[in-house]
């Protein structure tokens, strides 16, 4: 590798010195192809080693560094499950430490008495209420040899070490980087203070300082929503000139009269947008533009009810309808609904599911494609190329954010001219909503039904353990059910923050209540299983459930009375929101306990946003002003707000500012303003990126 100029960003990674067959396809599967990709394979977090602490002055709280000199001989012992754990002693001037590592007997060759290392972790007390600290990361402290502050960490894969990654990376960087064009205009880099490209990219895998890493993240993040906000905008200006089938005027009164119930004043006005977008709007050549509108509202706030209503103007326009949702259970249970109500009135409807047998899928194509079904509830099964309609006018796709915009634009493709509504019960800050939803029009539902209760909300720490359970008994034995929502799906041993996980805990709290079924659902199980579990829940053949996230998305449980999340702390405020709504669905008094052992400032001011606030939308703008943006544009924790289907937000997921969302976005408009095609040669660049995330839709050639 003497000749580096032969380098470029396009460069193939196999090209690279170490990187064989085998490397080059684990390297694949963490999307690196190019010297570019490994240039943007950006580090998911940061480890502060440089911000020494003494033992004196230990923290619990969080991860810290600490250079400490090696006391006594490492031990090793075989413990459960045929684990093996190391100790040894070390010090500072200021006291002494236990350091353990799991399953790592190697160590007895890397510490020696006398030697000092530069250890980082968290440190906490054992059993014996001494100091300890468990699988540290280490570095042995070597006079005239520098070791760096910051030290990032990577997504890995299996065959990718840290220290493999980051060779290569400091390589790209050398090699590529210098010959990597900056999108950016000019003007707009200045106007927002940002750093250069090159910069950037250089400070955000080596950052000197907490300023460097700043720049470098506030940077990137504004490329990535700049892109995507240009991606948005194209859609849009795409989809604005799409035709419309054109509904009849329809009388509501026979299906409104089945509901039960009267509609909430935001009901009505949603309904009025899909009849007014459906029915009545006309553009400059007296044709009907295809809707594409998403209704926005709380779990439970009656968002499929106005779907329906949409559903029923379809058919009585003579046209068919479609509706999406993620999962078969939830597909199961909206089609029990509508099955009832559309029968009553004399249309046709089916159930379209990756489990459906294969006889009965044939006459759902066959009556699809002749008209004779009216109405087709389904999961992605619905995206099937054997699938065909014969007059389909409306699309409608529920929880979206599970979608994305491809998988939306693949169902339209089976009529050009087909209406769309989508739904989504996720709260977004509204300085977010236009931006994240700009190819749709956004219809906002904020009022609950009448006679919903109130979910009266707790936050408590885990000495309220017992009272907790004796709490989950007595709703059980009222004859109402529970939810436990868990972080994870199993403890880990090395968590120092009280992390167990659902199987765990499901476990335990079945030795503590063995005359109450309790079952478990976690996103590694089958979706078979899932649904199986789910169903039982539902029809309450088990009383509590002890789940991961999973739940957020699942179906309707009126009997459930009480929420428990546990270490809440872990949850954004919109996913705890969403949660919460899981109960207080039916006629019981519902509540929802927060435990949380995390009595940090931070972190107690969000928990309380919970208790005292129930609108979503000002849940979602407190919690933007607390955290920041970053987490509505995270791939965890449930928010995941991406919309094309293969963009994710990585630098954009790290940002605390909250104001440079809107900037970026705001950037994007004023150049689709000033050049709508991005046909300007100092957009070329931006052009290319956004067009690969837009939505296949796009008419812009």
């Amino acid at each position: 590798m003497n000749n580096i100029t032969k380098y470029s960003p396009a460069t193939p990674v196999t090209e690279l010195s170490g990187v064989g067959r085998a490397r080059a396809a684990s390297l694949a599967s963490l999307g690196i192809y190019t010297l570019r990709d490994l240039i943007y394979h950006l580090p998911r977090a940061y480890q502060n080693r440089g911000d020494v602490a003494t033992l004196g002055g230990f923290d619990t709280e969080r991860e810290r560094a600490y250079v400490l000199t090696v006391a006594t001989s490492v031990s090793s012992a075989k413990i459960k499950r045929g684990m093996t754990i190391s100790k040894f002693r070390a010090f500072d001037e200021s006291g002494s430490c236990e350091i353990v590592f799991f399953n790592a007997p190697f160590v007895k060759e890397v510490f020696h008495v006398g030697a000092t290392f530069r250890f980082f972790g968290r440190c906490s007390f054992n059993k014996m209420r001494r100091l300890s600290m468990s699988n540290p990361k280490y570095e042995p402290i070597i006079p005239g040899v520098p070791l760096d502050d910051f030290v990032p960490i990577y997504p890995l894969t299996a065959g990718i070490s840290t220290k493999i990654l980051e060779k290569l990376i400091r390589t790209a960087l050398e090699c590529a980087l210098p010959l990597l064009d900056d999108p950016l205009p000019e003007g707009i880099r200045l106007d927002n203070r940002l750093p250069s490209l090159s910069l950037a990219l250089r400070d955000i895998h080596f950052p000197s300082d907490d300023e460097a890493l700043a720049r470098a993240q506030r940077r990137l993040a504004f490329d990535e929503l700049l892109r995507f906000g240009l991606a948005v905008s194209i859609t849009a200006s795409g989809r604005k000139r799409g035709r419309g089938v054109k509904f009849s005027p329809v009388d509501f009164t026979p299906i409104t009269s089945t509901l039960g119930f009267e509609l909430t004043k935001s009901q009505r006005d949603a309904v009025n947008d899909i009849y007014r977008d459906t029915v009545l709007s006309t553009d400059e050549d007296g044709r009907t533009p295809a809707m594409a509108r998403i209704l926005v509202g709380d779990v439970g706030c009656g968002k499929t009810v106005c779907a329906e209503l949409a559903m029923y103007l379809a058919v009585k326009s003579g046209y068919q309808a479609a509706l999406m949702v993620p999962t078969e259970i939830l597909a199961k249970q909206h089609f029990d609904e509508i099955y009832s109500r559309f029968t009553a009135l004399g249309m046709k409807v089916a159930l379209l599911t990756g489990s459906t047998r294969a006889s009965e899928k044939k006459l759902i194509y066959e009556g699809a494609e002749s008209g004779e079904i009216d109405i087709i509830v389904g999961t992605h099964a619905l995206l099937s190329d054997k699938l065909e309609f014969a007059k389909l006018g409306l699309i409608i796709t529920d929880e979206q954010h599970r979608f994305g915009v491809s998988q939306r634009a693949h169902l339209k493709d089976k009529a050009e001219n087909a209406h769309m509504l989508v739904m989504s019960a996720t709260p977004i800050p509204r300085t977010l909503a236009l931006a994240l939803y700009g190819d749709l029009d956004i219809t906002r539902i904020t009022d609950m039904p009448r006679g919903r209760m109130r979910v009266d909300t707790f936050v408590v720490d885990s000495g309220y353990r017992e009272r907790i359970n004796s709490f989950i008994k007595k709703q059980v034995v009222e004859g109402g059910q529970c939810y436990i929502v868990c972080p994870a799906i199993e403890g880990d041993e090395e968590d120092d923050g009280g992390l167990e996980g659902a199987i765990e805990y499901a476990d335990r709290l079945r030795t503590l209540l063995p005359d109450i079924s309790i079952a478990t659902l976690h996103g590694k199980m089958r979706t078979a299983e899932k649904d199986a579990v789910m169903l039982d829940f539902a029809l309450g053949k088990s009383q509590v459930l002890v789940s991961t996230t999973v739940i957020e998305v699942g179906v309707n449980v009126p009997n459930a009375s009480l929420m428990i999340v546990e270490c809440a702390e872990r949850f954004g405020l919109s996913q705890l929101h969403q949660l919460r709504g899981r109960v207080g669905r039916g006629k019981r008094k519902s509540y929802c306990i927060l435990v949380s052992d995390n009595k940090s400032e931070k972190s107690m001011a969000r928990l309380n946003v919970m208790r005292t606030t129930y609108d979503g939308y000002e849940i979602a703008d407190k919690d933007l002003a607390l955290r920041g943006p970053g987490d509505f544009f995270s791939s965890n924790g449930g928010d995941n707000l991406r919309q094309s289907g293969g963009f994710a937000f990585n630098a954009a997921a790290m940002i605390t500012d909250p104001e440079l969302p809107e900037r970026a976005f705001s950037a994007a408009r004023e150049i689709i303003l000033r050049d709508p095609a991005l046909a300007l040669p100092e957009h070329a660049a931006l052009r290319r990126e956004a067009l690969a995330i837009a939505a296949p839709s796009s008419t812009i050639s």
